[in-house]
C-alpha cells in the first residue's frame, strides 16, 4: 500500500484498498464539476480511471475549474486533467481521451472499457441522455451532475434520483429525452433545488455560425466542485459498500 493512502485505509481497510484498485471508473467532461470528480476519485485510490473532454482550458474557465490555471489556457483539458492525476497517483491506470464521446460508438467505447462505474458531468443534454440510457442498457452502473450554473446556496444541493429533482431546467430535458429513450429515471444524480440566478440574455458564443446563441449561467468557484466532490463521494461509497457486503 501506498504512504499516500494511509488515511483512506482507516476508513476503506486493505480490502476496501484492494478492491478500489480494482476497480476501473470513467468520467466523462472535466469541467468545474468533471475536474472535482475525477480528482476526488484518483486520489482515493482508483486503480484505473478514463477520462473523456473535448474542450481545451479557456480563461472564463479558471474561476471554478481545478483543471483550469493560467499556464494552462489553450491545452487539452482531458490532457492537463491527466497530468494532475498521475502526478497524484503514478501507478493510476490512466486513459486520456481528447474528443466527444460519440453517440454511433458509444456502446462499443462502454464495452470495451469494461467500466465499473461511469459519471456523467456532460455539459450537453442530448449527449448526456444517449450516455445514461446507453449505460442502463449495458447495466453499467451510471450517476449525473445536473446543473450547478446560477446557484449559490451549498446547503441545497444533495444526492437524489432524476424523477424527484425540481427547480432545474437540466433536469427536465433530461428526464424528457430519458422517456423518450424508454430508460429509467430512477438513477442517481446530484442537484440543487436552489431556484437559478437568470443567466445572460442569449447571444452568440463564437465567431462560427454553426455554434447557436445561447444564455450564459453564472457559475462560482465552489458549487460545481462541491457537486463533483458529492459526485465522486457517492460513487466511492457504492464501490466500498460492495466489499463491506461481501464481507458480512
Amino acid at each position: 500500500m501506498s504512504h499516500a493512502q494511509e488515511r483512506t485505509r482507516i476508513l476503506a481497510g486493505d480490502n476496501g484498498l484492494k478492491h478500489l484498485a480494482s476497480r476501473h471508473v470513467l468520467v466523462v467532461g472535466l469541467g468545474g464539476v468533471g475536474g472535482a470528480a475525477a480528482e476526488a476519485v484518483g486520489r482515493a485510490g482508483i486503480g484505473e480511471m478514463t477520462i473523456v473532454d473535448h474542450d481545451k482550458v479557456g480563461i472564463s474557465n479558471i474561476n471554478r475549474q481545478l483543471v483550469s490555471t493560467h499556464s494552462a489556457v489553450g491545452r487539452d483539458k482531458a490532457t492537463v486533467m491527466g497530468e494532475r492525476l498521475l502526478d497524484i497517483n503514478p501507478e493510476l491506470k490512466l486513459h486520456a481521451h481528447v474528443g466527444f464521446l460519440d453517440p454511433a460508438n458509444m456502446e462499443a467505447f462502454l464495452l470495451a472499457g469494461k467500466f465499473d462505474y461511469v459519471i456523467d458531468c456532460i455539459d450537453s443534454v442530448a449527449c448526456k441522455a444517449v450516455l445514461v440510457a446507453t449505460c442502463q442498457r449495458l447495466a453499467i452502473p451510471v450517476a449525473s451532475s445536473l446543473g450547478a450554473g446560477g446557484r449559490l446556496d451549498v446547503t441545497k444541493a444533495e444526492i437524489t434520483t432524476l424523477d424527484k429533482t425540481y427547480n432545474c431546467g437540466l433536469a427536465v430535458n433530461l428526464r424528457r429525452k430519458l422517456r423518450r429513450a424508454g430508460a429509467s429515471l430512477d438513477y442517481p444524480v446530484v442537484f440543487s433545488g436552489e431556484f437559478p440566478i437568470k443567466p445572460l440574455p442569449q447571444a452568440p458564443v463564437s465567431d462560427n455560425p454553426d455554434h447557436l446563441p445561447r444564455a450564459v449561467n453564472g457559475t462560482i468557484s465552489y458549487m460545481p466542485n462541491l457537486f463533483g466532490f458529492m459526485l465522486a463521494g457517492f460513487v466511492i461509497k457504492q464501490l466500498l459498500d460492495a466489499v463491506m457486503e461481501v464481507q458480512s
